[in-house]
């Protein structure tokens, strides 16, 4: 299964902001739709950061409470690993993996297109797991 499998099923809709809105926003919208990051977007729609929880407990560690004042660029993870539609499941799972991360964007024409999360790609592993089984249970019940 690739990307863009994942993206047709659960749609290209992906929350985001501004690099010069306040941590405190991340920190509203972030509870607000229940999520663990938010990608960070410029006017053109490009990718130029992302926010996560962690980023937030890390600069709320350094800073306290004035952190919340701070803008969204002071906290993010400039260096984004990103993926595209055609990478696969198994890609995805090795950039996250190694860079002990949980969403990855998804980037298509140099702009944001959607976001897989590890949730997502757990999901899909179970489903072709389940499938596999049901293949071989009716090749041995044909056999």
């Amino acid at each position: 299964m690739t990307v863009k499998a994942i993206l047709a099923q659960k749609g290209h809709d992906v929350l985001t902001l501004g690099p010069d809105e306040k941590l405190a926003e991340a920190i509203h919208k972030l509870a607000a739709h229940r999520v663990g990051a938010l990608v960070v977007t410029n006017e053109e729609g490009r990718i130029v950061g992302i926010i996560s929880e962690r980023d937030i407990v890390r600069v709320m560690a350094a800073h306290g409470a004035s952190a919340l004042d701070m803008g969204v660029r002071d906290g993010m993870t400039a260096k984004v690993k990103i993926c595209h539609e055609h990478h696969t499941i198994t890609e995805v799972m090795e950039v996250m993996t190694a860079g002990r991360f949980r969403h990855l964007p998804v980037e298509k024409d140099g702009r944001l297109d959607g976001i897989i999360s590890i949730g997502d790609v757990v999901k899909r592993r179970i489903e072709d797991a389940e499938r596999e089984a049901e293949e071989i249970k009716a090749y041995i019940a044909t056999a």
